[in-house]
């Protein structure tokens, strides 16, 4: 049994990313509990929960990417799980949450799947959910349980200030991705600018122009989600004729759907900056990708959760802090 802080906790990473869960738990000082994942001949699942959970408050680490359906359900299960082993608490950590593109209708017959989802997690029996970098804020509205939105910014600000870069802009790869560029612009003093694209069909885009002044710059595009990088390697090559220098690319979650890893070998960008909210498998691990970890950002809102401390400060650069 694991005391934390005078609190009975059990954290438990599910088969989607066990990597990170094991960082958070290193980082907190605890053994990840243990829990295995039961397949049947016809694909069903079941979870077998080798410790007791009575009266703990239970964490479940589980990135729902790829395989996006099998991921929920698995968590779904462990969920009813645990509540029917009587936890105390059911606190799901969702670093990538899948569907979270689906938070409206883009036409008149379409469902809101992002929505959906935090039903079925509230219905199942979970008591909180941790994310990290939601792709629209209005996700939070959707649930009526604390839904916690962490967000990777500080690493990335880090990680750009150690490179000493000069001369930097920070673009926006669409309209709506402007207020996150402005956000991390302000910590280099920079200018953003603007790419102005269409997407004709789903994971396709063009670029129709760039707003603002990118020619002799080094350019930082930051996004949330990199899925088959259609948009960044067409993006960057219209900077890159726009006269930009090295071209940098940092996101959230590197979902890397086929074919992104061969786009993003096969374009100007020098780097693409993410995070491990997302386990890459080795293919995809080329030598474009620099994954930072997140687990002491989530490991230590984990510890003001339960000591019952705010969160936001965590989401803050502060040059004196390097989580």
């Amino acid at each position: 049994m694991a005391i934390v802080h005078g609190a009975k906790v059990k954290l438990f990473a599910l088969s989607s990313n066990r990597e990170l869960g094991k960082e958070i738990a290193d980082f907190i000082g605890m053994p990840l509990s243990e829990c295995e994942t039961i397949r049947f001949a016809d694909g069903e699942l079941n979870m077998n929960i080798a410790e007791t959970v009575r009266g703990h408050d239970a964490f479940v680490l589980q990135s729902t990417s790829q395989p996006v359906n099998e991921n929920y359900m698995e968590l779904l299960i462990m969920i009813d799980a645990l509540k029917r082993a009587s936890a105390k608490s059911i606190n799901v950590i969702m670093p990538y949450y899948g569907y979270s593109r689906q938070d409206r209708k883009a036409m008149s017959r379409q469902p809101i799947s992002a929505k959906l989802v935090a039903d079925l997690l509230t219905v199942a029996g979970a008591n909180r959910v941790i994310a990290v970098d939601l792709h629209a804020a209005q996700i939070q509205g959707f649930y009526n349980i604390p839904i916690d939105n962490f967000e990777a910014l500080p690493l990335f600000v880090q990680y750009f200030k150690d490179k000493k870069l000069d001369e930097i802009v920070v673009v926006s790869p669409d309209h709506g991705g402007t207020t996150r560029a402005r956000k991390f612009a302000l910590y280099f003093e920079a200018p953003i600018a603007i790419i102005d694209k269409r997407r004709p069909k789903p994971n396709v885009a063009e670029v129709m122009n760039i707003i603002g002044d990118v020619d002799g710059k080094n350019v930082i595009i930051v996004d949330d989600i990199v899925d088959t990088a259609g948009t960044i390697s067409v993006a960057s090559r219209a900077l890159k004729a726009a006269g930009a220098r090295d071209i940098y690319v940092c996101c959230s979650h590197p979902v890397l759907s086929d074919p992104a890893t061969q786009r993003i070998m096969d374009s100007p960008i020098c780097e693409l900056v993410t995070t491990n909210s997302i386990c890459l498998p080795l293919e995809k691990r080329t030598s474009k990708v620099k994954q930072l970890s997140i687990a002491k950002i989530l490991g230590q809102g984990l510890l003001n959760i339960i000591d019952g401390k705010g969160v936001s400060s965590l989401f803050t650069y502060n040059p004196n802090n390097r989580l």
